[in-house]
């Protein structure tokens, strides 16, 4: 039960009649106007902004946007389930609800339990086919706690838009084409050789120093024996590469299982030349060029210090201008090779053709300078028909007490994300990544997110949720013939929930379906875990309130009927805590110790 969705639709039908009537225009667009929670508790429990949206077509019909409210406000007014609603300032109008809506919220979230909040898959006008393509760290070696957050934050996100109705595919993209790969078949082969037995002495400079690739150096040792050894780089190099790209894959998808992370694809950049489907680097390339959208000509010396690798030469280019970037693109090296940009021209390709209809990337922030163009492109290979979205997240500064923290052996420069979770597991690692919004820089303090206080986020939301199932407990010793079950509470006189935190927490139930629904369309999984810790601290507050106050408190032996209504409004938040922290791939915990 979604109250805001469902006033939208009776707003939306107030002014289809207004349509009916000529006095506004046919073909207005009524997704545009909003019912959210109004920015202050005391002026009411919806908001709506249609008439200040529309306020240029209420000019004819209504003469301003006041009017229009007003008159919006007069029909509202004689909805049963509206109390009150008031215009305020140039056009607002302020709805209070009838209090059984709320009761009404408060069931529909108890026989819902799991799914409260959750949109039916393939909703009609409203699902999407989304390709959601996020860590793809290069297979060189184990992934740094920076590669965690966009792993979480992807995976998240996927979850988020699965619970809010759409069919989503997880991907991972391998870049196993660049130079980094060719550079790891050397320094696997170097620790091949010490696995034979030759002292290698220190690790030369460009090669990967980290300690993870002696166990790739003895299983290529295990493989071929010496047949490796003495052979000139030419006719060992494919075969080392296959080798360790494959070992550095299994090293990363154990350590995105260490997170519950899984992905449905896993896409080789080498396959876009080498795979069964041919070329599909020049296959994009001349699709492009069929629409006028791929020349030869020579693109002006960016301003300011030339860089290293400028060229002063005829090139092939797209006219992403002509998509809203800020120069056209190469897509062919001094070479002939393609370029990356080409490369990822015919990767979005085929996620194009395979039928999704939202592609969303997640990117280091270092990506930032490449996102016009690969919209631009997205928006050519689908005739503006596919929406790209580009998440970019920030750097992670790791910290332990407010310390830097140093770096790991295992990786030669960096701390692994593996490291990281097996210190303070899974749940703090998911949690922490998400509290902050992906394009915010982060500091993860190793000590602060597994103290057990209300200053660490993750354990305040997972104490909520046990404390609501100690609180189930303590009910049942106290009164051994009471029903909890979800349907039994259900049944309870929810009128008697009277106080003002326990209205507060109704109305903040009631909030779950649109957060999920306004953070999936936004793609900001980083608002579920503020609304999940906001619920928390009224749970505790409201907890607090009742040590002060008897007659507060969730278990009352002499009102066994106010009992079962608080136990139904402690029982439903608790559901929804679990499911928020089931989407974030967090868990909710029965008993905190």
């Amino acid at each position: 039960m979604n109250i805001f969705a469902d006033f939208h639709a009776r707003v939306a039908a107030i002014l289809q009649r207004f349509i009916a009537a000529d006095r506004l225009p046919a073909d207005l667009d009524l997704a545009r106007f909003v019912v959210e929670p109004p920015r202050e508790a005391a002026l009411g429990d919806l908001a709506v902004n249609a008439a200040m949206v529309f306020a240029k077509e209420a000019k004819s019909g209504f003469g301003n946007p006041r009017q229009l409210a007003t008159e919006i406000a007069f029909a509202l007014a004689e909805d049963p389930d509206v109390a009150q609603a008031e215009v305020a300032g140039p056009g607002f109008i302020n709805i209070r609800l009838e209090p059984r809506v709320f009761s009404a919220v408060l069931r529909a979230a108890l026989s819902e339990g799991a799914d409260y909040g959750r949109a039916p898959a393939g909703r009609v006008g409203k699902a999407k086919k989304i390709n959601v393509e996020y860590v793809s760290a290069n297979p060189t070696g184990p992934m740094h706690v920076g590669h965690g957050r966009g792993a979480v934050f992807g995976d998240a996100l996927a979850s988020l838009l699965e619970f809010a109705g759409h069919s989503v595919t997880r991907e991972y993209y391998i870049n196993d084409a660049g130079a980094q790969v060719d550079v790891l078949a050397r320094s696997a082969h170097l620790r091949y050789r010490e696995a034979l037995g030759e002292d290698v002495g220190e690790i030369p400079d460009g090669l990967y120093p980290g300690d993870y690739l002696v166990s790739v150096g003895k299983g290529l040792a295990a493989k071929y024996g010496e047949s490796l050894r003495d052979k000139p780089e030419a006719e060992w190099l494919e075969t080392v590469r296959v080798f360790a790209i494959d070992a550095m894959m299994d090293m990363i998808r154990a350590d995105l299982a260490a997170l519950n992370i899984t992905h449905e694809v896993f896409f080789s950049e080498r396959s876009l030349t080498r795979g069964e489907g041919g070329d599909r680097v020049k296959a994009a390339i001349d699709y492009l060029r069929g629409k006028d959208l791929v020349y030869v000509g020579r693109l002006a010396p960016p301003k300011g210090k030339l860089p290293d690798d400028w060229e002063d030469r005829d090139q092939t280019l797209f006219r992403s201008t002509q998509f809203g970037d800020d120069v056209d693109r190469p897509l062919l090296k001094s070479d002939g090779g393609y370029t990356y940009f080409a490369s990822d021209i015919a990767y979005h390709k085929v996620k194009i053709d395979g039928g999704f209809d939202t592609l969303i990337d997640v990117w280091g922030a270092d990506h930032g300078g490449y996102v016009k163009r690969m919209d631009a492109a997205v928006k050519a290979l689908s005739g503006g028909n596919v929406t790209l979205d580009v998440k970019l997240c920030q750097l992670v500064k790791l910290m332990r007490a407010g310390e830097p923290v140093k770096m790991s052996k295992r990786s030669g420069d960096f701390v692994t994300l593996r490291e990281v979770v097996d210190e303070v597991g899974v749940d703090a690692v998911r949690f922490m990544m998400l509290y902050r919004k992906n394009d915010a820089p982060l500091e993860f303090d190793l000590a602060k997110v597994i103290e057990q206080s209300k200053d660490n986020a993750v354990f305040y939301v997972q104490y909520a949720h046990a404390r609501v199932k100690s609180v189930m407990r303590q009910a049942l010793a106290a009164m051994p013939d009471l029903d909890l079950s979800p349907a039994a509470l259900a049944a309870a006189d929810l009128g008697l929930l009277t106080d003002e935190g326990e209205i507060g927490l109704v109305k903040m139930l009631a909030q779950f379906p649109r957060v999920i629904e306004a953070a999936a369309t936004a793609h900001e999984p980083h608002r579920l875990a503020f609304y999940l810790h906001e619920l928390a601290s009224l749970l505790h507050a409201q907890w607090n309130r009742g040590k002060d106050a008897a007659e507060l408190r969730f278990v009352n032996e002499n009102r066994r009927d106010l009992t079962c209504a608080r136990l139904a409004l402690i029982l439903s938040l608790s559901t929804v805590l679990a499911a928020g922290l089931g989407v974030l791939g967090v868990s909710a915990p029965d008993e905190m110790r």
